[in-house]
């Protein structure tokens, strides 16, 4: 049981092979068990001391991936954002301009089947997906699995593409260098206010689908300022994958990113 986000399931690590379009079983990963039918009240030490257990342990883990991805000179970034905000059309466009400029695998999270890893794998990525069951994130154990199947070169970028949600993927640690988080026009200028622990984490935030701002309620200042008043240092970029605008100044910061990493 975890108190952390009360979600339950087991995730499983599926390798999406070039020139196969179905779903392999590599490994069935028996990490925490989110359940809680049963949840203390907001007071119940309890229920404060498995959050804690929960979070410590992860963690660790993260502390280990970190460490497995810097002896490898590989640079991870946590994507995240809600549904259908744009992560793996962004990921598609990606690994199509950078091709041969940058060397990107993915990690996929999704509750259920491979359909954005295929799209990925498509795209020209190596890429390994997680399928969490009814879980609502990646934790650090997963990620470590993946890493072991995908197998990423040194030297490269790995992407993860976490569960769309903006609550629980926020609290765990992956081993990540950086945190995007993905912000598109249609879900509304709120989400800064109405998930602050997610936007207080970003490194970058991306505010995405902009070729529909003209149909759309998006307040792009109140967004702006609420993003800046959360977390001063993040960079704040708008951009369309469907139409390339925008698009060249995430790659201008994938490439300061991933070269500033590699010469540490």
């Amino acid at each position: 049981m975890c108190a952390t986000c009360g979600c339950s399931g087991t995730a499983v690590v599926r390798l999406v092979h070039e020139h196969d379009d179905h779903e392999h079983d590599d490994h069935e990963h028996d990490g925490h068990q989110h359940g809680g039918h049963e949840h203390g009240s907001p007071g119940d030490e309890r229920t404060v001391q498995l959050q804690q257990k929960v979070l410590a342990k992860n963690d660790r883990l993260a502390g280990a991936n970190r460490d497995w991805l810097r002896q490898r000179n590989i640079l991870a970034i946590n994507l995240m954002s809600s549904p259908g905000a744009g992560k793996t059309t962004l990921l598609e466009r990606t690994a199509a301009a950078l091709a041969g400029q940058v060397n990107i695998s993915v990690i996929e999270g999704d509750q259920a089947a491979a359909l954005d890893a295929t799209r990925i794998r498509a795209a020209g990525c190596e890429v390994v997906q997680i399928n969490t069951g009814v879980g609502c994130h990646l934790d650090a154990e997963m990620v470590a699995e993946a890493l072991r199947v995908l197998d990423p070169p040194g030297g490269s970028v790995v992407v993860i593409e976490n569960v769309g949600n903006l609550v629980c993927p926020a609290l765990f640690d992956l081993g990540e260098q950086a945190r995007v988080v993905l912000a598109s026009v249609t879900e509304g200028a709120d989400k800064p206010v109405k998930y602050p622990h997610m936007f207080r984490q970003a490194d970058l935030v991306l505010v995405t689908k902009t070729d529909l701002l003209p149909y759309v309620d998006f307040d792009t200042e109140r967004h702006a300022a609420d993003v800046r008043t959360l977390r001063p240092a993040a960079e704040l970029l708008a951009l369309s994958a469907t139409t390339g605008a925008g698009m060249r100044d995430w790659y201008d910061w994938l490439r300061r990113r991933t070269a500033g990493y590699h010469a540490q």
